[in-house]
């Protein structure tokens, strides 16, 4: 089985190399994030052509999550149990399903935009409502993954200069700490590998070169339990999918499974 985690920043923008790349990479469950579309408006139709059917929730705003698979669609439980409100609204970032023999979760964790902000203590409250819901998925006997856009870089080899994130969020021990609180509960970091240089980026901004220049971060993570890390064959971001026009600033990373 190939799994697959991608921000997509916008399916409405990104739905042809979308289409695209469902079909040249093989992938039978892939988690989306960044949706930035209403549920009412995501493509159910198109992906339904390809033979997937599709999980959502979303608002239309600049949230939004997904699950679609080839594999099965069961077992949907939308939103974070137990997850705080920001503003007095519970934001769409994180929807979980069971495909075929494998449960996933796609999580978009909040940014933090800055030390001391409120969003920076949302987010670290986010992620101990998601360290609380995984944990019985991650106890459990089947293979079990939280994949998704996490926004931290869980070492300083994650980005690709620390200095210049010196006062930043995704850096911070503050959420390096909430990221090791959710391995404790029996998740591991799949580290996939680079298809080009030495480190497995997952993301680059759009500005000042940042691609060409390979200026990136790895917070596109998969985190699985142990059934799901001995099920891995292969792991890998799929840098070719960054390049050229209309790409999305994130790359997917791809996992494979022996299922």
């Amino acid at each position: 089985m190939r799994i697959a985690t991608w921000n997509v920043n916008s399916i409405t923008a990104r739905l042809p190399r979308l289409l695209a790349w469902l079909e040249s990479s093989g992938t039978d469950v892939l988690c989306i994030q960044e949706i930035k579309s209403a549920e009412s408006a995501f493509p159910y139709e198109p992906l339904r052509e390809l033979g997937y059917e599709a999980a959502v929730n979303a608002t239309g705003r600049w949230n939004g999550v997904g699950v679609i698979s080839r594999v099965g669609l069961a077992e949907v439980t939308s939103g974070l149990p137990g997850g705080p409100a920001y503003e007095g609204e519970q934001e769409p970032r994180a929807i979980a399903a069971t495909c075929g023999a494998v449960r996933v979760q796609s999580v978009y964790v909040p940014n933090g935009r800055e030390i001391g902000h409120p969003h920076y203590d949302y987010k670290l409250r986010w992620f101990e409502a998601l360290r609380d819901s995984a944990a019985a998925d991650a106890a459990g006997g089947r293979p079990f993954a939280v994949l998704g856009d996490f926004n931290v870089a869980p070492t300083d080899e994650d980005v690709w200069d620390r200095a210049v994130f010196e006062g930043s969020t995704h850096v911070t021990t503050k959420e390096r700490e909430a990221l090791a609180a959710l391995r404790e509960v029996g998740l591991s970091d799949v580290m996939p590998r680079p298809l080009k240089y030495d480190h497995p980026f997952t993301y680059w901004d759009y500005r000042e070169l940042g691609f060409p220049k390979n200026k990136g971060m790895r917070i596109d993570l998969v985190y699985g339990n142990e059934a799901f890390a001995k099920a891995v064959g292969d792991a890998y971001v799929d840098r070719e999918e960054r390049k050229g026009k209309g790409a999305s600033d994130h790359a997917p990373v791809v996992v494979d499974l022996e299922v």
